[in-house]
């Protein structure tokens, strides 16, 4: 038997490296002196660059990386100060690791800079052109802990252009429609309310991979306990933010070696079963091509128990930059009207974790004159809805690439 998180991302190599392809790694200074790097690759006569980052995720092999190369443009891929660590993760600090990315790319002399945000890079894309488009002094001072950010002091330029290739509405948003608001005990990852249990089948859970069939009443109650399980933990989070705050006080009136350990001391949040979407299961709430299954894997029901998934341990202030729905700074929605820049919306029509309401509320929603929304079929990850059809990345590439020729030269 495959393991359960089988199959999740796609396994098209793409096309083939262009002959005279220029690969360079290069580290550099954000705003507020943290080191960040990127891999720049350019193809001879490249004047085009399309930047990628992920604020959570190493995207230097991207899927549509070798794509975009063979079609001539160059490409910027570019870590976090942090990559592949969440455990800290401020959406503000994020922006200033992709503004030194642009600052760079505008620097090397390229003629066009666009910006590609795949998943909750597009998030981080749309928040990046929404405060970039701000007059320094309107923009964030601070992260929703309150701790300074720099972003006031950055140099920020505007991307050319924006692709938002399957995006979901926000880190935030993702994990309060995939947390689970059965559990009854924090300290318990099995602790459960049957009554509000997404995997019992006396609320309408079938053994997998039959789809679930969920009432409209279990539904409705369902989300409005995810929403109160968010409130449960901005409260703790935000009780975690004042005792560091009082931590660090009491070390400025008294700076002895206990009070310094003391402000320095984590208190670090943990979220258990963070993998249920009911629309994983019941493919019939927001239909769309997608298959049955989870971004983490086939068997939701017992994926929702495992090491994997989102938000699982955060400090409180990357809880509130990042994972509360109510607090983060970095919702798609709320930041898409301060994308003015032309912009490509691109869907794929089997998405596990980007609807067709998302596409439609943030169609609307964006900010662009120049706006094209389209979709392709593929799942979240680019992976082909049916067996031996193309790639969603490959039919994606195709969208972008035409995108881009109607755009730059």
């Amino acid at each position: 038997m495959s393991r359960l998180g089988a199959g999740r991302h796609a396994e098209d190599a793409g096309p083939a490296v262009p002959d005279g392809l220029r690969t360079s790694v290069h580290e550099l200074t954000t705003a507020d002196g943290a080191a960040v790097t990127g891999v720049l690759r350019v193809p001879a006569g490249a004047r085009t660059v399309v930047t990628l980052m992920h604020p959570r995720q190493d995207v230097t092999h991207h899927a549509l990386v070798p794509y975009l190369l063979a079609a001539g443009h160059a490409v910027w891929t570019q870590g976090s100060r942090s990559p592949n660590n969440d455990l800290n993760l401020l959406h503000e600090q994020a922006l200033l690791d992709f503004a030194a990315g642009h600052v760079f790319l505008r620097d090397s002399g390229f003629g066009h800079v666009v910006t590609l945000g795949h998943s909750g890079g597009a998030t981080l894309a749309a928040f990046y052109c929404q405060q970039a488009a701000l007059a320094p002094g309107d923009r964030l001072a601070t992260a929703p802990s309150g701790r300074p950010v720099a972003l006031r002091d950055a140099t920020m330029p505007e991307p050319d252009g924006a692709v938002f290739l399957a995006p979901h509405p926000g880190q935030g948003a993702l994990l309060q429609r995939v947390i689970d608001p059965s559990v009854t005990d924090e300290n318990d990852p099995l602790a459960a309310d049957p009554g509000l249990d997404p995997f019992d089948p006396a609320n309408g859970f079938r053994e997998a991979p039959a789809p679930a069939a969920y009432d409209a009443d279990f539904v409705a109650r369902y989300r409005a306990a995810q929403a109160d399980r968010i409130r449960r933990i901005d409260a703790t989070a935000a009780a975690l933010v004042a005792e560091a705050r009082s931590a660090n006080r009491s070390f400025t009136a008294h700076p002895d070696a206990y009070q310094r350990r003391r402000a320095l001391a984590p208190r670090l949040i943990t979220v258990y079963r963070t993998d249920a979407d009911l629309r994983n299961v019941d493919l019939s709430i927001d239909p769309n091509a997608r298959p049955y299954g989870s971004l983490f894997g086939r068997r939701p029901d017992l994926t929702n128990y495992g090491l994997v998934g989102f938000g699982r341990l955060s400090t409180a202030a990357a809880w509130m930059s990042t994972w509360s729905a109510n607090t983060t700074n970095a919702d798609f929605r709320r930041c898409a009207p301060g994308v003015r820049v032309p912009t490509l919306l691109l869907e794929f029509t089997g998405d596990q974790a980007s609807f067709p309401s998302d596409i439609a509320e943030f169609t609307q929603a964006l900010g662009a004159t120049d706006l094209t929304v389209d979709a392709v079929p593929g799942t979240h990850f680019g992976r082909p809805i049916a067996e031996g059809a193309p790639s969603g990345n490959e039919l994606a590439a195709a969208v972008v690439e035409k995108w881009l020729a109607a755009r730059v030269s």
